[in-house]
């Protein structure tokens, strides 16, 4: 495994998002012999099956992807296996995008063949898609395995992989590596606790403050805790407002990091051979789970492959490429269950006890206010 820059990055330009395209979108998506539309399609038996869904998916011959970095959690394979399988090119924009970004793209681009085709998203990111109407309803052939909580019931989106908020630290350069959230507060780690990115446009550091807000008194219907908690990291000094990335772990200059744990598992991984000593902790303290989701886009350039590239993702095959990059595939228990779990894979994830709740709907909306409205006063300054 190869790390590049996280897709969390915020890159803050958004008019490198609303550049002007080659052409128009297609008047007319792909159609079949007897009519059928890819782009209102509602499932792969809409369309007339999965056969048709290739062929309609090779004729168009490309995806537009956003946001997906080769390296998080394990893209590059997934987009491989795809384009060897059925020959379809897959062109990733932005790959070091945010969720922001993704929905951003897709409104300014409406109507154009540069808009995505297909998103993946923080989980509250998703929702806030879906209520702004962007997305499509499509259910993949596994849609029923997918548990309940972790599905939109009109189909807009649902959960594809995830992971739990996690605490990485440079064991070389930190002498004693913290395990709780209480423990970043101590005098020790001046200035260097860091997030993979900023709350209110990344869904990785909106995890990590949420899981610091369940550490500290909080709960699902409150994540002011959090707030609270990296306001108290930055008067001590110890958080750093420079975003962890592979680059700047590997550099020294976020020995510290929350972030998932599949990334920073990948991080363990792909740096012992430079000689940085990763270590991985889920704290105990703020135990966070929390998915991404994939969507389509409503206004598809390439609807065929769109719905197609979910098809591919939640195949046993996608899955457990998912899982070889440390993340926790939506179809896991499913999978177990089937007798197609990938068992190596999933004996590497780092351990965590009990088992994972998420927040609904309404609780993600009103921590992303609370967010938006309180992040930049918490830590500036």
């Amino acid at each position: 495994m190869t790390l590049s820059l996280p897709r969390t990055a915020a890159l803050g330009a958004i008019a490198a998002l609303t550049l002007s395209a080659c052409g128009a979108a297609p008047d007319t998506a792909s159609t079949t012999a007897d009519g059928k539309n890819a782009a209102t399609a509602a499932s792969a038996a809409d369309f007339g099956g999965l056969d048709a869904l290739v062929k309609a998916a090779k004729k168009e011959g490309k995806l537009n992807a956003i946001a997906l970095p080769r390296d998080w959690a394990n893209y590059g394979a997934l987009i491989d296996g795809f384009e060897k399988k059925y020959g379809i090119k897959i062109a990733v924009e932005n790959p070091d995008g945010a969720s922001q970004d993704e929905i951003n793209a897709v409104t300014s681009r409406k109507g154009q063949d540069r808009a995505p085709d297909v998103l993946d998203l923080g989980a509250s990111f998703a929702i806030s898609a879906a209520q702004q109407g962007l997305l499509a309803p499509y259910k993949v052939a596994s849609f029923a395995d997918i548990p309940a909580g972790q599905k939109d019931a009109q189909a807009r989106w649902y959960n594809d992989y995830g992971g739990y908020i996690s605490i990485g630290c440079d064991a070389k350069r930190v002498k004693t590596c913290p395990t709780t959230f209480a423990d970043l507060l101590k005098p020790q780690y001046k200035g260097q606790v860091a997030l993979n990115g900023n709350p209110t446009k990344s869904g990785s550091a909106f995890g990590g403050v949420w899981a610091a807000a369940l550490a500290n008194g909080g709960s699902f219907d409150d994540i002011q805790p959090g707030l609270d908690f990296f306001k108290k990291l930055k008067d001590n000094g110890n958080y750093t407002p420079v975003e962890s990335t592979p680059a700047t772990v590997e550099k020294g200059e976020t020995p510290i990091s929350i972030d998932w744990d599949y990334l920073n598992a990948g991080y363990a991984e792909e740096f012992q051979s430079k000689g940085v000593d990763w270590k991985v902790t889920v704290p105990a303290d703020g135990q966070f789970s929390q998915y991404y989701s994939q969507a389509i886009n409503k206004d598809a350039p390439h609807p065929a492959a769109a719905r197609l590239w979910q098809e591919y993702l939640y195949s046993a095959e996608g899955q457990n490429l998912w899982l070889k990059g440390y993340a926790r595939p939506a179809l896991m228990t499913a999978m177990e269950k089937a007798g197609t779990l990938d068992k190596t894979a999933a004996a590497k994830l780092p351990q965590v006890s009990g088992t994972p709740s998420f927040p609904t709907e309404a609780q993600q909306d009103k921590a992303k206010t609370v967010l938006g409205q309180g992040w930049a006063k918490a830590v500036s300054g």
